[in-house]
């Protein structure tokens, strides 16, 4: 599995680019800023599908342009669909970020649905809390460690905002502890923002991480 991270826009956002490393299509994960930069990491790539982990702007600025430009379908979890279209529901009117808004999705994810890619299977981990439809994505391919695209709701030391329109603390720590605690510790997690980490450095760590 090759893993590619460009960081995009004014709030440093993780865009994630996957492949098998085996000539199999690519998945591109929260464009969220900066299509041409994406673009120019996915020059002579075919990509089978664009991923968001959750609805708000800075995750998904570069949406438009990318889908004209690959003709690939856009998917998020269904609880968040409703919301990537307007500047009101990615949260970019807030911030004044009022452009930042993506087509209707093309395809609606739910819990345990698999996207795959080539070798890849990205399973999809309903992960409420920062926003209604947030979601991980648990990486496999035959060969190699587990990894999860964990979006806005896992950080290396720390866990995404639950103080928007629709965030939930409890939510978001009953995600963690119902989904992202039953992970191998030697998973690699890539975040939504900042630098990777694993689950056990986040259950050792982390200060938001579900205690007994």
């Amino acid at each position: 599995m090759q893993v590619q991270r460009v960081i995009v826009g004014p709030l440093e956002a993780n865009c994630w680019i996957v492949d098998d490393g085996n000539g199999g299509p690519a998945l591109v994960i929260d464009p969220g800023d900066d299509a041409d930069a994406i673009l120019e990491r996915i020059r002579g790539m075919d990509v089978s599908a664009i991923i968001l982990t959750h609805c708000h702007f800075d995750h998904l600025g570069a949406v438009h342009e990318l889908m004209q430009a690959t003709g690939a379908p856009l998917m998020v979890h269904v609880d968040d669909a409703e919301f990537i279209t307007t500047p009101e529901g990615t949260g970019g009117a807030l911030f004044g970020f009022e452009q930042c808004v993506a087509p209707p999705a093309d395809v609606v994810l739910v819990q345990d649905d698999v996207v795959t890619a080539g070798e890849i299977r990205l399973k999809v981990l309903h992960t409420p809390g920062h926003t209604p439809g947030g979601i991980c994505l648990e990486a496999s391919q035959e060969d190699g460690p587990l990894h999860l695209f964990s979006g806005d709701t896992l950080f290396a030391g720390s866990v995404g905002r639950t103080d928007f329109p629709r965030g939930s603390s409890r939510e978001l720590a009953e995600s963690i502890s119902a989904k992202l605690s039953l992970l191998p510790p030697s998973t690699v997690v890539h975040p939504g923002h900042g630098p990777d980490t694993t689950i056990e450095r986040e259950q050792r760590i982390n200060p938001f991480w579900p205690r007994a």
